[in-house]
């Protein structure tokens, strides 16, 4: 699939170790574990660290397929994996400063589970709004201390499929309306790693 970025502010990226760990050290969000079932999404949830309003949990591979900024590519990706488990991962944090909790949603392949399209959506006036979108796999999105941070897996000229040569981490924090980014940070298996910040972020 081609790299696509778009956002109501930026994009990034994620790791497929993430993916199979689920959850990166620091996180604040809670979590409902992916692949998940479509139903599951529907439930109350409850935060044990966060003492703002929560939304119910949502429908998110409807909120997916309904989504005009959501790929055909991605929407291809959104069918069960098994029985009634679709291969979605969910999470609930501030992002935005609202006082309401934004809802992380990430894509992943069932065959391997690498993910293919990360989003956040801020509840506005009754209903979610798409306000950021990465779709460059292999992506994963998740919450850590109130900022977004995204990370993808890269690869240099031949390199395998299942050996990448590194990863970027990019944090994006909410400003002016938007998500702007914070730092960048490359990850090289090989311990070379490098990284920058942004004191009034990127955009």
């Amino acid at each position: 699939m081609g790299g696509r970025v778009v956002a109501a502010a930026s994009a990034g990226s994620a790791a497929l170790a993430l993916v199979v760990a689920g959850c990166g050290a620091g996180g604040t969000g809670t979590r409902d574990e992916g692949p998940a079932r479509a139903g599951a999404v529907t439930e109350e949830t409850a935060s044990p660290v966060s003492a703002s309003p929560i939304p119910d949990r949502v429908d998110a591979v409807r909120l997916l397929k309904s989504d005009p900024r959501v790929s055909a590519e991605v929407k291809s990706e959104l069918e069960p994996c098994v029985a009634d488990e679709y291969p979605i991962d969910v999470s609930y944090g501030q992002l935005t400063g609202d006082g309401a909790e934004e809802v992380v949603v990430n894509v992943l392949t069932c065959g391997d589970a690498v993910g293919v399209g990360s989003y956040v959506y801020q509840r506005e006036a009754g209903r979610y709004e798409n306000v950021f979108a990465a779709e460059e796999p292999p992506v994963y999105a998740e919450i850590d201390r109130g900022d977004l941070v995204v990370t993808q897996q890269v690869y240099d000229h031949g390199d395998p499929v299942s050996s990448p040569s590194g990863e970027n981490v990019i944090t994006y924090r909410w400003s002016g309306g938007r998500f702007a980014e914070e730092a960048r940070a490359h990850h090289a298996y090989d311990g070379a790693d490098r990284s920058s910040t942004s004191a009034e972020g990127r955009g």
